[in-house]
């Protein structure tokens, strides 16, 4: 662990993680104890936010096999000697091997490989948290086209609506909301939708072959709020702080409400997702039920900033040892609405590390 009079700065590195976070490295700058810190960040896309937010950004090598990355990972570390290293890219496999990191100086800021896994799968999540009393909505893990005609069966003679997601991916990758109704010229108007005729998916499943198998999970529509908790857990598994951001639309707010955040603390610990995790609800007949777990910081946690919280910083204190400052949140915050739109992410002004790729050598051409 490096010692706090040390003048060196704490060097921190983010890989290949998403524009977003930008914010949540500057957050790491901005932090309450007023620490130097020396943020890298790498990225397969030079135009990355994130790249031109950190101190040290360069280019990582892309399609390697997640044993052939580990290897980039811990010579990284080693070479640029980096004291936290908050793994998105192959979080899972950094995490199996944090002893290896830690031989060379370099704290993994993630929660266990175990719940890493766990949570990956959202069929095998659903289960877990199941057994452990959490709310969890009517789910089915659908493979063909009979078991989802089932499942599609039982949530519309509860008067629901069904949906689909794959059971593993990230953010709305293939989330589609099934409809009874034709497609029509209408759907061609206006944004694109979610929406996606049923039995047109039917057939797909029918005309699939053998190889290109499907893993969805199928579950009735829930309606909103969405309520994302973020959560920060110390090493030993215990919740020190959690905060709801409520989404309805363009429209923000934040929550304390113990519906909410009891339910994550029950989750965080019982699964030891230590450090910063997401936790999402929706509702089902006006009850807060789970819809998504992620075993990594949200891409709106910098919102929090406006709670006069620093959860990113607080996170890294808890991995170096330290006990955290500036967690409680300000009141006033929960009586305010926000909302967001997009902006520019101002480049600095400077030259980034980042290699141009090498063009291609014009042939001489030959006279006669």
């Amino acid at each position: 662990m490096k010692d706090p009079l040390s003048k060196e700065p704490l060097r921190i590195w983010l890989n290949r993680t998403y524009a977003e976070n930008a914010f949540f490295i500057s957050l790491l700058r901005d932090n309450p104890d007023l620490v130097a810190v020396e943020v890298h960040a790498t990225h397969v896309d030079p135009d990355s936010p994130v790249l031109r937010a950190a101190d040290v950004s360069s280019l990582e090598p892309d399609q390697l096999s997640p044993a052939a990355y580990l290897e980039f990972a811990l010579a990284y570390c080693e070479r640029h000697r980096i004291d936290l290293f908050l793994p998105r890219l192959h979080q899972r496999a950094v995490a199996e091997r944090r002893e290896e990191f830690a031989a060379l100086g370099t704290t993994v800021v993630t929660p266990p490989a175990a719940a890493i896994e766990l949570f990956a799968d959202k069929a095998d999540a659903y289960e877990a948290l199941a057994a452990a009393g959490l709310p969890v909505p009517p789910w089915w893990r659908v493979r063909d086209a009979a078991s989802l005609k089932d499942a599609v069966g039982a949530i519309e003679a509860e008067g629901g609506t069904a949906c689909l997601k794959p059971v593993t991916g990230a953010g709305g990758e293939g989330f589609r909301v099934l409809t009874r109704k034709p497609f029509s010229l209408a759907r061609l108007a206006g944004s694109p939708s979610w929406l996606v005729p049923y039995d047109e998916v039917v057939e797909a499943l029918d005309r699939a072959p053998e190889a290109q198998p499907v893993d969805w999970l199928v579950m009735p529509h829930l309606a909103g709020p969405e309520v994302s908790v973020d959560c920060l857990v110390d090493p030993d598994g215990r919740l020190r702080g959690a905060v709801g951001r409520t989404k309805s639309g363009r429209r923000r707010g934040f929550t304390l409400d113990p519906a909410y955040l009891e339910p994550a603390r029950v989750l965080a610990e019982t699964f030891r997702l230590t450090y910063l995790t997401n936790i999402q609800f929706r509702h089902q007949d006006g009850r807060p039920v789970l819809l998504d777990i992620n075993t990594r910081p949200s891409g709106g946690l910098h919102q929090l900033s406006r709670c006069g919280v620093n959860f990113p910083w607080a996170a890294l204190q808890l991995a170096l040892g330290r006990e955290p400052t500036g967690l409680e949140v300000r009141e006033s915050a929960l009586d305010e609405d926000y909302t967001l739109i997009s902006t520019p992410y101002p480049a600095p002004a400077r030259t980034l590390p980042i290699p141009v790729p090498r063009q291609p050598v014009a042939a001489p051409l030959v006279l006669g």
